[in-house]
């Protein structure tokens, strides 16, 4: 008996690219050769790491301003090295974490109308952290609880619903990594951590007790 053929919807769909004054044109973004994606979306804006002297630096762009960017338009540049991840709190649109290869990760406060000026004082610091820090995620289901992962190997929990301005204790420190995390996610609730390391390993992480649920090893 012959299968019945089934024809797909989207066979003759093409996507159409954007007109140029839809498009963010001129965004000076970095040159600096990482892992990350240097950038991160909310739903009013978007940020970009970019080139910057004597420093680091990223844009926030509305979201609804598009075509080109003003050459000066303003950024938030308070790190001392490279910008290495950005990410939104998703729980605030108009706060976000930065991480650099200056050891240190920044919490910012971002206006809700247009940046008029560059950012150069964060909203909190966290340093404790003894080398560059490449990776930052926010904790899904927990109001300012970050997590941020660096060439220590460590993996710090920081909580953020404090009044200093300068953090230097983390909650835990998770420490189960011989080697660079390049990638860490966490499930929906928050309640599972899994971290892909340079040491070809998988690890799925309970992050409450900091025990290693299991590891996945890559054959190649």
């Amino acid at each position: 008996m012959k299968r019945a053929y089934r024809s797909s919807k989207f066979r003759h769909v093409y996507g159409k690219a954007a007109s140029k004054d839809k498009c963010y044109d001129c965004v000076p973004i970095t040159r600096n050769v990482h892992d990350n994606h240097f950038c991160a979306v909310n739903p009013h804006f978007i940020a970009v790491v970019t080139e910057c002297v004597g420093g680091g630096a990223f844009i926030v762009i509305p979201i609804q301003q598009t075509g080109k960017l003003d050459p000066h338009y303003p950024k938030i540049c308070g790190h001392k090295g490279n910008v290495l991840d950005v990410k939104w709190n998703p729980f605030n649109d108009f706060v976000i974490a930065s991480c650099s290869e200056d050891a240190s990760v920044k919490i910012w406060d971002i206006p809700k109308h247009l940046l008029t000026r560059n950012i150069t004082n964060p909203k909190k610091e966290l340093l404790g952290h003894v080398r560059k820090v490449d990776l930052i995620e926010w904790h899904p289901t927990a109001n300012n609880i970050l997590f941020s992962s660096g060439y220590d190997y460590k993996i710090m929990i920081w909580n953020l619903d404090t009044r200093e301005a300068v953090i230097s204790n983390p909650v835990k420190i998770l420490d189960a990594h011989k080697d660079v995390v390049l990638s860490m996610s966490f499930n929906t609730d928050g309640s599972l951590l899994a971290t892909a390391c340079r040491d070809r390993k998988i690890r799925l992480i309970d992050p409450r007790a900091g025990t290693v649920l299991q590891v996945g090893l890559w054959s190649s």
